[in-house]
């Protein structure tokens, strides 16, 4: 915790960050994505909000968590799902008095992450320029849709739109000419996810400098950046090849069999990797001479003759059952999956062993279903027993800990700052 003032009480915590505090002024998806992963991992997180409104997430649905009474709502399952283990404390920083609170929190705080448009906070004097005065070893981390330079820097985006530009929906999808084809996107914001998880990355980062120099950094982060990042092996298979990658539904541009394949009674998900597992995935099939056959024995030769191959294994499963053939494919190590819906999901006994769906007590609701980080933790392990926050929920107490009395808070409150 940076000592530059006098720090606050916190709440007891576990996990490997239990000594940071983060202050969040990020809303929506990716900034609250990261500062949740940062409150999994025991750090303090005090998400700043809008009064009277909050995040705009929280009315982003249907569904709405229920209230136990069964006759009020709560908030939308868009903002639950990415707002546990923080603190509610809302502040109008238009104001001077609700850019004083910021400054304050800033002293005591080691990570400040903020999602506004480039150029909003520092007409409230709340920049990295003016906060890094307050306190020298602040990491300031910007979220926005294309960073803080260039022709459209000033401009605002959303996953979708980001999954469009930056070429995603170019490759996700079934080919033009199939049934159903035509550019679609993933099936959750996952541009948002990811720059959730880089804006994470960064700041540990920094955290780790900062340990080893004692300085602060201003972190600059674009969507757009991270998209184009995430095109992967479809960016260098054009790169090196300069052939436009295209949009082949389920099948796999580098690596097969792997596709989507019918059986009699579903569909199956088949990732042979190498070609030893080809090779056993061709006797479960009851073929073991495709494995050594020159059209289909090394991946390379596989992904010339796809349409040949493909023929031969959409008769063979079709010969069966989905789980029949996951049961063969398990026994020798062929990784091979029915299509799951998301309740099956929650039922698989791998996912309950792994308690990733974990039920966290919530003021209104009595519970609140939470699907949990996917990290582990020997020494320092994480808990999960805060739940998103309602609106507001923790003013009093934050402020209390910056050092204002009942009667400082209850004028703030008449003053609409808070």
């Amino acid at each position: 915790m940076n000592d530059s003032a006098q720090t606050p009480q916190r709440p007891a915590r576990t996990g490997p960050l239990r000594h940071v505090r983060v202050l969040d002024l990020s809303r929506i998806m990716a900034g609250p994505w990261a500062s949740q992963i940062l409150a999994d991992l025991g750090a303090d997180v005090i998400k700043i909000e809008r009064p009277g409104a909050g995040d705009d997430t929280r009315g982003w649905g249907p569904p709405f968590l229920a209230a136990a009474d069964g006759e009020q709502h709560g908030d939308a399952g868009y903002f639950l799902c990415v707002n546990r283990g923080k603190r509610s404390v809302t502040v109008d920083i238009s104001t001077p008095n609700g850019q004083d609170i910021i400054r304050a929190l800033a002293r005591t705080s080691d990570i400040l992450l903020e999602n506004y448009k480039v150029g909003a906070l520092a007409r409230y004097g709340l920049a990295y320029e003016d906060l890094k005065q307050e306190n020298p070893s602040l990491i300031y981390a910007s979220i926005t849709g294309f960073g803080q330079t260039g022709p459209r820097a000033g401009q605002a985006a959303y996953d979708f739109m980001i999954q469009a530009m930056g070429g995603l929906m170019s490759v996700t999808g079934e080919a033009d000419a199939n049934p159903g084809g035509g550019p679609q996107k993933v099936g959750v914001p996952i541009v948002d996810l990811m720059t959730g998880m880089y804006a994470t990355v960064a700041i540990l980062a920094a955290l780790a400098n900062r340990d080893a120099t004692g300085q602060g950094e201003f972190i600059d982060l674009a969507m757009l950046d991270v998209q184009a990042a995430m095109l992967a092996n479809q960016a260098m298979n054009y790169l090196i090849s300069g052939r436009e990658p295209r949009r082949n539904g389920n099948s796999h541009p580098n690596i097969q069999p792997q596709n989507v394949y019918p059986c009699r009674n579903g569909f199956i998900a088949v990732a042979v990797g190498n070609d030893g597992q080809f090779r056993k995935f061709a006797e479960q099939l009851g073929i073991p001479e495709l494995g050594t056959d020159a059209r289909f024995g090394r991946n390379a030769d596989r992904i010339r003759n796809l349409p040949a191959l493909n023929e031969i294994i959409v008769e063979r499963l079709a010969s069966n059952d989905m789980h029949h053939w996951v049961s063969r494919f398990d026994d020798v190590g062929v990784p091979a999956s029915p299509i799951n819906a998301v309740p099956e999901v929650f039922a698989e006994p791998q996912v309950q062993h792994r308690e990733m769906l974990q039920q966290i007590e919530h003021p209104l609701a009595g519970r609140v279903p939470q699907v949990v980080s996917p990290m582990r933790f020997e020494n320092s392990p994480l808990q999960f027993d805060t739940p998103p926050p309602l609106l507001s929920q923790h003013t009093a107490e934050v402020l209390n800990e910056l050092g204002l009395d009942a009667g400082a808070i209850a004028s703030l409150r008449e003053q609409h700052v808070i």
